[in-house]
């Protein structure tokens, strides 16, 4: 399996269970590793061979934009479905972080993997 990477991504969204964090947007900071075969992109030198990073940023601009999450595993979730479902990624890893909440914390987050690592699609 080869990964494609987008690392320290940050975006703008609602995201938590207070009232102030459902009011005031939050920059999250969002690292992706996507599991996928390149060997046809490789081949072709074609970008409809592969999974476009580029494609997958605006994607996720657009959905954090129009949404609140409580929570980051609820948000990881939700990236790991379109990523797998939508970009028909075979394995993902998430790693999403607020940053600075709290004192002397840098940032705080979450880490997930779903889909089957090893598989091609």
């Amino acid at each position: 399996m080869d990964i494609i990477f987008i690392d320290d991504l940050r975006l703008t969204t609602l995201i938590g269970i207070y009232p102030r964090e459902k009011a005031v947007p939050q920059t999250v900071e969002i690292s992706l590793q996507i599991g996928t075969t390149t060997v046809n992109a490789g081949a072709s030198d074609d970008i409809r061979d592969t999974i476009d990073y580029a494609v997958v940023v605006d994607r996720l601009r657009n959905e954090l934009a129009s949404r609140h999450f409580n929570l980051l595993e609820k948000l990881a979730e939700h990236i790991a479905n379109i990523l797998l479902d939508d970009f028909g990624a075979a394995w993902v890893r998430i790693s999403i972080a607020k940053l600075g909440m709290m004192r002397g914390v840098r940032r705080v987050g979450v880490t997930i993997e779903r889909g089957e690592r090893g598989l091609t699609p």
